[in-house]
C-alpha cells in the first residue's frame, strides 16, 4: 500500500472506528487487546482480533501518514549508545535524539568502534534530509573518528553533561525491556 486512501468497502463498521482503531495502535505502545478495551469503553464492541486485521490491512497506509506528518527534527543532535543483552549476549544500541528528545534514528551492532560509529552516522543521514548544526556525544573516542570521516562542517561537542537528552532515551528502552519481562513471566504462568 503507497500513499493512497484505502477503501473501507465491505467493512462492518465504518470508516472512523476503524481508522481510529489502526491510529490508536500505531500511535501509542498498545496491544490488539488494549486497542479492544479502549473500545469498549466507548461502548464499541469490537475484537482484539478484529483490531489486528485492520491493522494489517490499513497498517502501512497509515504509519506512512504518520511518518509523513513527524515534524521536522531540530537542529542539535544528541547520540548516545547503551549496552543491551540480546540472547546473553553484549550488543550496543546507537540512538540519536534532537533538543525536542524526538528518537531520531537507532542502529544495534555487536561492536562499539569508530567503524560502527560511522555506520551508525551514514544511517542517520541517509534517513534524513539534512546535516545538524551541532552533534553532542559523550567521551567515547569513537565518535570523534566518525565525525572527521563524515561531518566534517558539523560543530561536536563532546561533554558527559550536555547528552543528558539522549541518556533520557534509556528510561523508555527500560521500561520496555521491564514490560517485555514482565509479560514473558505472565505469559510463561499461564
Amino acid at each position: 500500500m503507497g500513499t493512497e486512501t484505502p477503501s473501507y468497502r465491505g467493512f462492518r463498521f465504518p470508516a472512523e472506528i476503524i481508522s481510529h482503531c489502526v491510529w490508536l495502535y500505531h500511535r501509542f505502545p498498545l496491544s490488539f487487546r488494549e486497542v479492544e478495551e479502549m473500545m469498549l469503553q466507548r461502548g464499541i464492541v469490537v475484537s482484539h482480533e478484529t483490531v489486528r486485521q485492520w491493522c494489517r490491512t490499513f497498517g502501512q497506509t497509515y504509519a506512512n501518514g504518520l511518518r509523513r506528518r513527524r515534524p521536522r527534527p531540530g537542529d542539535k543532535w544528541h547520540l548516545d549508545e547503551v549496552f543491551i543483552k540480546i540472547n546473553g549476549k553484549t550488543h550496543y544500541l546507537w540512538r540519536a535524539v534532537d533538543q525536542h528528545g524526538n528518537v531520531l534514528d537507532i542502529l544495534v551492532t555487536s561492536r562499539r568502534d569508530a567503524n560502527a560509529a560511522a555506520r551508525f552516522f551514514r544511517k542517520l543521514l541517509t534517513g534524513l534530509e539534512y546535516a545538524p548544526r551541532v552533534l553532542v556525544t559523550d567521551k567515547l573516542a569513537s565518535y570523534p573518528v566518525a565525525h572527521r570521516r563524515l561531518m566534517t562542517g558539523v560543530r561536536h561537542r563532546r561533554s558527559k553533561y550536555l547528552n543528558n537528552r539522549a541518556e533520557n532515551v534509556r528510561r523508555e528502552v527500560a521500561r520496555n525491556e521491564w514490560i517485555t519481562r514482565i509479560g514473558g513471566r505472565y505469559r510463561s504462568a499461564a
